[in-house]
């Protein structure tokens, strides 16, 4: 049985891809999605924070409905209520402020798109992560974008299976972890796909890396990931992609 190979391995570990300089052992491919950019000199992938994005928000105007509900009985009846009712109404208003909250943060705080780029002549990643916790929206979720050399990624595929009562859910992808220069101990870790092409996209990220662009299938037309659809409120909401400058500048030109 094959063991990981990073310290730690990743969350639901199914196994190791090739490494950077080794050849794929899969044809390369995106599934649906299509390259932001491709030229000789980097790649750049789009990723989405959601599956499905612009939903979940809708959520929102009930939960203000039922806030706006609770605070008229507070209004109204508060010198009758009884303890026991003054802690079921708190307790709900908690609840549904909190509700509100995610409902409305976890689909219009996150970034229109978070893309990799990859350098082919400065052989490097660049990153553009978001941070959060979607259970807490009260801390601050911020963009952190990195850069690491190329020699530092490795990728894992991951497997999670879960029971609903529908059945049984399963769901996987593929995380890119960067380890230590010279060691398999991992310094920072985040996803390439989910639900995705898995290590299809992987694939397609090392020949390019490897080989160039004339090893890959020819893309279809670059995509602005700002440039979003009007009827997703969600996406009209969210924040646009802002590339550090200097970082913007190195990733896209050559050493």
């Amino acid at each position: 049985m094959n063991k990981p190979k990073l310290t730690p391995p990743c969350s639901g570990w199914h196994g190791d891809l090739p490494a950077p300089d080794e050849p794929p052992t899969v044809t390369p491919a995106l599934g649906f999605d299509m390259p932001n950019c491709l030229s000789d000199l980097f790649l750049e992938l789009p990723r989405a924070s959601a599956l499905i994005r612009g939903l979940i928000i809708w959520l929102a105007p009930f939960f203000g409905i039922y806030l706006y509900v609770l605070l008229w009985i507070i209004h109204s009846d508060w010198r009758v209520l009884k303890n026991e009712e003054w802690f079921m109404l708190i307790s709900g208003i908690l609840v549904g402020t909190w509700s509100f909250l995610i409902c409305v943060r976890i689909d219009a705080s996150p970034p229109r798109d978070m893309p990799l780029r990859f350098n082919r002549l400065r052989q490097r990643i660049y990153a553009y992560n978001f941070n959060y916790r979607w259970w807490n929206p009260f801390e601050r979720w911020r963009v952190e974008p990195v850069a690491y050399n190329w020699s530092q990624v490795r990728a894992e595929r991951w497997l999670k299976r879960g029971s609903t009562g529908n059945g049984v859910v399963i769901k996987g992808g593929v995380v890119l972890s960067i380890v230590k220069p010279g060691t398999n101990q991992v310094i920072d870790r985040f996803p390439l796909t989910t639900m995705g092409a898995d290590e299809h996209a992987w694939a397609y990220i090392c020949t390019y890396m490897q080989q160039g662009p004339d090893a890959l299938p020819p893309p279809g037309p670059p995509k602005d990931h700002n440039d979003v659809s009007w009827s997703n409120i969600a996406l009209l909401l969210a924040p646009k992609v802002k590339w550090p400058a200097d970082m913007d500048l190195e990733s896209r030109t050559a050493p």
